[in-house]
């Protein structure tokens, strides 16, 4: 019998010159979105916290009343005759405020104005935290100041629970909206939330802010 010899295989020794290839490695870059704050929000935090709780006489900064959010509703009773006036409207809202308006729908028929129920007849925005403040910085420093023969606001507009409501007869006194691309002048209701107790509170926060009023009058003093 022969015998059977087995032949060992021996890999390829790597030689030591050899280069190895270099690893490619993948890196993401991450951009981080700059915040700019409020300036509205600053200046509240800073200088109208301190100033409201000595002149309301609080004892805990937490007394110092705030405002919870701003509500910016439009009533647009020409829709039920013209659907395209909604449309526009809530292009322009959204163009106001710039954040998605909600399309609001009637709750009963009334015969009289051919209104039926679920009809869309308006449309309304809630804006709170920063863009609450940013449509407040413009609304007093830019809008207001173009209402034509503006003498002040009404301050017989609370109701009661310390918050605040302002009509607007024209769309157009925001620069955001091309007067040349309007086809009908319409009118919003604006109201400011707070958390006062009272009227007479909101009404030295609502001043603090920057909003003209005409006069107040105290009732109950």
């Amino acid at each position: 019998m022969t015998d059977k010899k087995t032949k060992k295989v021996v890999a390829p020794k790597k030689e030591k010159n050899a280069k190895e290839q270099p690893k490619v490695v993948e890196t993401k870059v991450v951009e981080k979105a700059v915040k700019i704050p409020c300036r509205l929000l600053l200046h509240y935090n800073k200088e109208l916290v301190p100033a409201l709780k000595e002149k309301l006489a609080y004892k805990n900064v937490m007394q110092v009343p705030k405002l919870h959010k701003i509500i910016v509703n439009m009533g647009v009773g020409a829709a039920v005759t013209d659907p395209k006036i909604l449309e526009e409207a809530v292009q322009e809202m959204e163009t106001i405020t710039g954040q998605k308006a909600s399309v609001r729908k009637a709750k009963k028929a009334i015969s009289n104005f051919k209104l039926r129920e679920g009809m869309s007849i308006g449309c309304k925005v809630t804006l709170r935290r920063d863009k609450m403040y940013e449509f407040l910085d413009r609304f007093i420093n830019i809008a207001l100041p173009r209402v034509r023969d503006f003498r002040g606001l009404s301050d017989k507009s609370f109701d009661g629970r310390g918050n605040y409501t302002i009509g607007i007869k024209e769309q157009i006194i925001f620069p955001e909206i091309n007067v040349d691309k309007v086809s009908k002048i319409k009118g919003m209701d604006i109201t400011f939330v707070t958390s006062a107790m009272t009227d007479n509170e909101a009404f030295e926060l609502l001043v603090a802010f920057g909003l003209p009023f005409r006069k107040k009058e105290v009732k109950g003093a």
